[in-house]
């Protein structure tokens, strides 16, 4: 399994951006591979993170060659105060109960 991290900063974020990013959410639950997505706030430092995750690399580079993530990105300066990019390939997944029937991470038990 991967994982893509999205971290960024934000400007103004107008109807086009809202637009947009729900159109590249749901690109990418459409996707072959897409197994599930966390979205957070740190309100200290007001960045922004959505990680997705993916089986393959094949399947998080299908999103990235996708129509909307390219005009997404080509206007990114437009609505983001800057932007990191993390790619992971995640060795494994562990919790308890209590919170794994809340978030969307797939289990990997190695």
């Amino acid at each position: 399994m991967y994982s893509s991290t999205f971290i960024f900063g934000t400007k103004h974020l107008d109807e086009e951006f809202h637009q947009l990013d729900k159109l590249i959410a749901d690109a990418a639950k459409a996707l072959p591979g897409y197994l599930g997505e966390e979205a957070w706030e740190n309100r200290a430092t007001g960045l922004f993170s959505n990680v997705y995750y993916w089986e393959s690399l094949e399947a998080l580079q299908a999103l990235m060659q996708h129509p909307a993530h390219l005009q997404a990105k080509a206007a990114q300066a437009r609505w983001l105060d800057g932007y990191h990019v993390v790619i992971s390939e995640v060795v494994r997944t562990y919790g308890n109960a209590e919170l794994g029937h809340r978030i969307n991470v797939p289990a990997i038990n190695i």
